[in-house]
């Protein structure tokens, strides 16, 4: 790798064998070298989990100019620690990468979101983070139509950087063409009916976790889940910050 440009480090949540990921790295490889460490399988679901208790290790995927592709057997959050530490050492990345996702990752579901995990590890490590998703569940699903938009965020960021302790979750919608892009709140949302009982027949019960999403607010224009029901992409502006400061104030008689 050449040491004059930028490093992006990519990861995700889905394996580093998944479409989403591999169609990342070929929309970007250009603009910086490539560092990418992510799960063997999927790990949907994990967040910002880590491995407190689990042996971890490293595989060399694959290795060509510009781009190298490592896999762990950790959560995302372990991908990215593991590569900061021994993948990259002396050599910090501009730019942290999450996705492509299969599957959106908007309102509520950027608090579970593996790739979201990535994104919010890079932007507590001070490093610009992006995570990408779209809409699509499906394996073979088509991400030609984020290329443009990638590149531009992917470019701008590169240049520009992003406000300290800010990442960005942009997520797009399942179409050949979107109408623009749109910087939104996130939808209030809650999911419903998450856990289905089974009875097995040797007498024992399980659950299978699964449930239905509502959005609360169908109407509100502002959203995240209203863009992507109306063809933009939207962008979602993620805070490292957690502090409820109004909060502060109207707790301070707690402490006699």
């Amino acid at each position: 790798m050449d040491k004059r440009k930028p490093l992006i480090l990519i990861s995700n949540d889905d394996g580093y064998a998944a479409k989403g990921i591999n169609s990342l790295v070929a929309m970007v490889r250009d603009l910086a070298d490539v560092l990418v460490c992510a799960p063997d399988s999927a790990r949907s679901g994990y967040s910002c989990a880590f491995s407190a208790t689990l042996p971890l290790t490293l595989h060399q995927q694959h290795q060509e100019e510009g781009v190298e592709i490592w896999s762990c057997n950790g959560t995302p959050v372990d991908c990215v620690k593991l590569a900061m530490a021994e993948l990259c050492p002396d050599r910090r990345p501009a730019l942290v990468l999450g996705g492509i996702n299969h599957g959106d990752n908007a309102s509520v579901n950027s608090h579970y979101s593996g790739t979201m995990g990535v994104v919010r590890e890079g932007c507590m490590k001070s490093i610009p983070s992006v995570a990408f998703s779209l809409c699509d569940h499906r394996d073979d699903a088509d991400f030609e139509p984020l290329r443009p938009y990638v590149r531009r965020m992917v470019a701008r960021v590169l240049t520009e950087g992003l406000p300290e302790g800010v990442c960005l979750n942009v997520n797009f919608p399942k179409l050949p063409s979107f109408r623009g892009v749109k910087v939104c709140r996130m939808t209030k949302g809650i999911w419903y009916n998450e856990v289905e009982k089974c009875h097995h027949p040797r007498n024992y019960d399980y659950w299978w976790m699964v449930g239905h999403y509502a959005n609360l607010e169908p109407e509100s224009d502002d959203t995240d889940e209203w863009a992507l029901d109306h063809g933009y992409v939207a962008i979602f502006l993620f805070f490292k910050q957690k502090t409820a400061y109004d909060m502060l104030d109207r707790m301070s008689n707690w402490t006699e």
